[in-house]
């Protein structure tokens, strides 16, 4: 229980701080560009036209809404974090306790070994990350309608309206206006790139440290944990679509200017946003904040503050 309690107070603190930083990023992703193209430099030096990155983003927003509006849609986010962080280590503990052993079982049908996992191999990593996946999709599930609240109460900025006003209020209107699916918009494609991010992370984590790291050396452990950073890093980029599709469905034709036409298409289902993002090459948007380039063949429109 100290430990839950422990991961839910630096949860929040961590949550509060990177705020603003999730806020920019999904208006971003959504394709909201309040500021025109500017000349600048590439990290090579050379001049370049290029998007207004997070800190001009966020003096756009201070100056529109003060300080406090870069913290739009926070309290529904650490109801979130709070709760997700206690359905995932009751069901963690619960695998642990049960000795669910999905992983060890299918890879012995798969080399027609029956011995125990041990600490390190395959088994046991396969073993780890199918009860990790189970909490994580557990606690994903559980939290899905808060994080839909989350990226709606953002979006307003856009249209500069004032619908979700709070947790309650939101969970009303939802209900009213998409019923209980509208609670797990974008809740798909979510918990797909959850689950490919974190077996790709730890599979290459297991192979780059039990084939190319020699355990005769000193510092063993930081390299291997180092290695288990990058391969979590390379996974996310992999899996960034997903998120990007995620969230451009929990705010899809939701009532918000931010998910309506003109501004944005309505997609019948999150495989053909996922298609629409493809074509328009538009699949990596947002994915990061800084020395962002203008993107290609695409105009700029003022009164709508986006690309076309």
């Amino acid at each position: 229980m100290a430990d839950t309690c422990g991961q839910v107070l630096l949860g929040s603190g961590l949550t509060i701080l990177s705020h603003p930083l999730m806020y920019i990023k999904v208006l971003v992703q959504v394709g909201h560009e309040p500021l025109p193209p500017t000349l600048g430099r590439n990290m090579f030096g050379r001049q370049v036209y290029q998007l207004p990155g997070l800190f001009a983003y966020a003096k756009h927003i201070v100056k529109i809404d003060g300080k406090s509006g870069l913290f739009k849609g926070l309290t529904p986010r650490l109801f979130a974090g709070t709760i997700g962080t206690i359905v995932h280590s009751r069901v963690l503990q619960k695998c642990q306790e049960e000795k669910i052993e999905v992983g060890t079982r299918v890879f012995s049908e798969v080399v027609g070994s029956s011995q125990k996992a041990e600490d390190g191999s395959l088994q046991h990593v396969v073993n780890e990350t199918t009860k990790e996946m189970i909490a994580r999709s557990c606690a994903t599930i559980v939290t899905h309608p808060f994080h839909v609240i989350t990226l709606r109460c953002m979006v307003q900025f856009i249209g500069r309206e004032a619908k979700y006003s709070g947790v309650f209020d939101s969970i009303v209107t939802i209900y009213r206006e998409d019923g209980i699916l509208g609670f797990f918009a974008g809740l798909i494609p979510r918990l797909l790139g959850d689950v490919l991010s974190l077996w790709i992370c730890n599979m290459l984590a297991h192979f780059i440290n039990a084939y190319a790291i020699d355990d005769s050396t000193s510092h063993t452990g930081e390299i291997k944990n180092c290695s288990h950073a990058v391969t979590g890093f390379f996974a996310s980029m992999l899996t960034y679509p997903f998120v990007l599709v995620s969230n451009l469905m929990a705010v899809n034709n939701c009532g918000l200017a931010g998910g309506l036409p003109p501004y944005a298409a309505v997609y019948p289902n999150w495989l053909h946003c996922w298609s629409h993002l493809s074509r328009e090459g538009n699949m990596s948007r947002g994915n990061s904040l800084f020395f962002r380039k203008l993107p290609a063949g695409k105009t700029y429109a003022i009164e709508q503050k986006r690309f076309f």
